[in-house]
């Protein structure tokens, strides 16, 4: 298995945990992370043992902070070449490296910022009762750009340029996060690993073709026009079915067996 200096990583029953591991920096991103979780992404694409994966933090202050400000030049050592710049985004999100497996947010603590990138790419977010949301950027002298331009498609549009324009002075609680549909769920902080786990075991009990052409086809009509992405639904409907899966499916139906399901 690979040895990660950013990350920790953990794999059973068909869910892959991938951990932001570097809590005494807020879990911020370095560009050895961001060399990391490009390669595991690639690596997790062809992985079949895991069907599902569930993105966090290391411990319970922070989720993700953004970029490792520790690094970044200022002054006169600030030099920005907009033909020559490697946005950082491209390596964190899982979409950005070509995976399409489901990928679930458990938001510990505090996400602003780059943190952004990966809560952009993933297919829901679950968020313990403490957790905040914000994006500093304007106050601390950057544009924000690549966050919010992401987030866009997530929250609603007043909420997103309140977030960019007020920067570092106020941060959007849980509770508000789950009555804008940024987040789909919120628990107490000690529930957080179980629920994330409950949804993503739930999922990966499901036949992964099937759940992976729904990934891409909900994708699709988010980023394309509704024809467009009509358009493509019968090439996605025909690679998502399996007979067999079908044929299984159809089975357990016929039988009578029922799974007994969550209100939420």
């Amino acid at each position: 298995m690979t040895e990660y200096e950013t990350l920790a990583y953990d794999e059973r029953d068909g869910v892959a945990w991938v951990t932001l591991n570097r809590p005494d920096h807020y879990n911020a991103f370095t560009p050895t992370m961001q060399d990391e979780l490009a390669g595991l992404w690639s690596d997790l694409k062809t992985n079949d043992d895991v069907r599902c994966v569930v993105l966090t933090g290391a411990g319970e202050k922070a989720f993700c902070t953004g970029i490792d400000r520790g690094g970044i030049a200022t002054g006169d050592d600030f030099a920005f070449d907009p033909f020559d710049y490697d946005d950082p985004g491209r390596q964190l999100g899982p979409k950005s490296n070509g995976l399409w497996k489901p990928v679930i947010a458990a938001v510990n603590g505090m996400a602003c910022g780059g943190a952004f990138y990966f809560l952009g790419e993933v297919e829901f977010i679950i968020a313990a009762d403490h957790a905040t949301f914000f994006d500093p950027h304007v106050t601390y002298g950057m544009a924000a750009v690549y966050e919010p331009i992401l987030m866009s498609h997530r929250m609603p549009f007043g909420e997103v340029m309140r977030m960019s324009l007020l920067g570092a002075h106020e941060r959007i609680s849980a509770a508000r996060a789950v009555e804008i549909g940024l987040v789909t769920q919120v628990v107490p902080a000690a529930e957080l690993h179980e629920a994330a786990q409950w949804a993503a075991a739930a999922i990966a009990s499901q036949p992964p073709r099937a759940v992976q052409a729904t990934v891409r086809s909900l994708w699709a009509a988010r980023e394309l026009s509704a024809q467009q992405a009509i358009d493509l639904g019968a090439a996605l409907l025909n690679m998502g079915i399996d007979q067999r899966d079908l044929a299984a499916g159809q089975q357990t139906f016929s039988s009578g067996t029922r799974i007994q399901p969550r209100t939420r």
